[in-house]
């Protein structure tokens, strides 16, 4: 069954950079709009004013000057020309005084402001006209009372202007909108072009190819940290397959010796019948190659369990001094063997598992025991660091190990010396339990050898380890 995938970053981006661009052209198509509404609002404020000046100052004329006959003379006589102009002038008593047409202005407008200001109006008459128009509240000395005089003027032409302008715009603005995501589209296409090639490149890469690498410097800038990451995973993998390659070709080669040796000498038991005593000494050699896959498998899962932090060590004080005495006085029979003098200074406490650190520091003391010529000497150390940590040192006399070495002795099966790469006793796997139990331990360890003394060192916590 295929897992339902998303919308793709291509879609994703080019819909964001539509809706983008239609939000932008909308609200510049609003503002545009606006303007131009204004703009028309002012010129018809402009004549509207002007108009109700001009009334005013008719209206301003004496007694003598002006009477009723000459009042509509004049008033028609300065609105001549003005087509679509109403003027109405009315008694504060509602009584009509002058009207150049018959078309009736609002009652809301003809009611008179406040003060003399004059305030703009919009409305449609009955016939569907738009009108707007102002009113204002005059002193007329010629009449000798105050008036209310309202002027309007027609809309009809900006109307009109302003519904095709505003159709034109919007399907302006949507024909815009739709170019400018087919143009996102290309532009996002063009731009996402170094992530394809990296999907065609990541594609090459197998597990016989893990030495390819994203050419970090043929991408855009914002995508070479991408490919940098990607290059230190490859470099990661191909790191830890290499190192699995090899534990799984050292692994066959360390369980074919034991099991070629118990199947050969099962076979050779079997071609004849032999004594009661013969078969107890083969049982016997068995076993001992029983023992020895036994402990390589146990120090296998115990590596596994490390390798997946599984390795939870039991936290107690622990005086190390003690436990490496104990262990000194194990292995004094095999160092007595050899005439190897060993020997312990400084003392120095630690929080950890007391049987894995015992299993640590055994493997350090029988690798040394094991590598130092006979009249040799194995020295241990404890003391107190200034960082919270106890060091804990063991070092041999012996064979200088090769610098190239160094790095590999905690690695599973490797063994420097060839000529002890196959010892019953020795499975190459104590140095790495050894490593494993330390960094259980937020410990560390190290090796350093030089003139004939090899030295490792442990750093353990003084305090308790913090999960």
């Amino acid at each position: 069954m295929t897992s339902r995938r998303g919308p793709s970053l291509t879609f994703r981006l080019t819909l964001l950079f539509a809706l983008t661009a239609a939000l932008v052209l909308f609200l510049l198509g609003l503002l545009i709009g606006n303007s131009v509404e204004q703009h028309f609002e002012e010129q018809d404020m402009e004549v509207l004013t002007g108009k109700m000046e001009l009334v005013r100052h008719i209206l301003g004329q004496s007694p003598e000057v002006l009477s009723s006959t000459s009042l509509k003379l004049q008033l028609d006589n300065a609105l001549t020309g003005h087509h679509g102009l109403v003027v109405s002038i009315h008694a504060l008593d509602g009584k009509p005084i002058y009207a150049n047409e018959k078309k009736a202005l609002p009652a809301g407008l003809l009611k008179g402001p406040a003060s003399g200001d004059s305030r703009p109006l919009k409305w449609t008459t009955s016939d569907g006209m738009p009108m707007r128009g102002i009113v204002s509240l005059i002193m007329a000395g010629g009449l000798g009372q105050p008036v209310t005089v309202g002027i309007a003027t027609e809309m009809d032409i900006h109307e009109h202007f302003m519904s095709s302008f505003r159709q034109t715009l919007w399907s302006f603005i949507a024909l815009a909108t739709m170019a400018m995501g087919m143009l996102g589209w290309f532009v996002v296409r063009r731009g996402l072009s170094p992530l394809q090639a990296i999907k065609r490149q990541a594609s090459e890469i197998t597990a016989n190819r893990l030495y390819t690498r994203l050419p970090a410097d043929a991408i855009p800038l914002e995508l070479a940290d991408l490919a940098e990451t990607l290059n230190d995973m490859l470099s990661r993998l191909e790191d830890s397959f290499l190192r699995l390659s090899d534990f799984s070709s050292d692994l066959a080669h360390e369980l074919r010796t034991p099991v070629s040796n118990l199947l050969t000498q099962t076979q050779v038991t079997l071609s004849r019948a032999r004594t009661a005593d013969n078969y107890r000494e083969i049982l016997a050699s068995n076993a001992e190659e029983f023992e020895r896959l036994s402990r390589m498998i146990a120090d296998m899962l115990f590596l596994a369990k490390a390798d997946n932090q599984q390795i939870i060590p039991h936290q107690e004080r622990i005086e190390l001094a003690d436990e490496v005495a104990d262990l000194l006085e194990y292995y004094e029979i095999l160092a007595d063997e050899k005439a190897i003098a060993l020997s312990l200074s400084g003392r120095g406490e630690v929080s950890g598992d007391r049987l894995m650190l015992r299993r640590a520091i055994s493997n350090l003391l029988s690798n040394a025991i094991r590598h130092t010529p006979n009249g040799g000497t194995i020295t241990t150390r404890i003391a107190r660091g200034a960082e919270g940590n106890t060091t804990l040192t063991v070092e041999n006399t012996g064979s200088t190990i090769s610098a190239e070495h160094l790095p590999r002795l905690f690695d599973r099966f490797y063994r420097a010396d060839s000529s002890r790469h196959r010892t019953t006793e020795n499975s190459g796997l104590g140095l790495a339990i050894t490593r494993s139990i330390v960094l259980a331990h937020d410990g560390n360890i190290s090796v350093q050898s030089a003139d004939g003394i090899t030295c490792f060192t442990l750093w353990l916590p003084n305090g308790s380890k913090t999960n």
